[in-house]
């Protein structure tokens, strides 16, 4: 019987891993229109039109601390500085799909 209950408790984990992975997987498509329609305007390929040496290129990221999703994630939902919050414009979900594709385009240069 406990060998039983093993193979069945390790069954269901396996399970429950594959759904939250998959309810947590970004759209990048989805992100990649999100991106196109509101911040391209001034971050074209991962540049930066009002402060050119702030760029969304994985190394400017990493000096200033932006390379997770999380820290992504609030600078769109929040704003800060020239950028506007995009919090009360877009869904969270936009905001989380728009911030894996700019690290997904960072860490592949652009």
């Amino acid at each position: 019987m406990n060998k039983f209950l093993r193979i069945v408790t390790g069954f269901l984990g396996v399970i429950l891993l594959q759904l939250s992975n998959n309810a947590q997987a970004a759209d990048l498509s989805a992100g990649e229109q999100i991106f196109n329609a509101n911040c391209a305007a001034c971050h074209a390929g991962g540049n930066n039109a009002i402060i050119p040496d702030k760029t969304l290129k994985i190394d400017v990221l990493e000096i200033y601390s932006m390379n997770s999703i999380d820290a992504i994630t609030n600078q769109v939902t929040n704003g800060k500085g020239a950028m506007p919050a995009f919090g009360g414009r877009l869904e969270a979900e936009d905001i989380d799909n728009v911030a894996n594709y700019v690290l997904s385009q960072a860490e592949q240069g652009w």
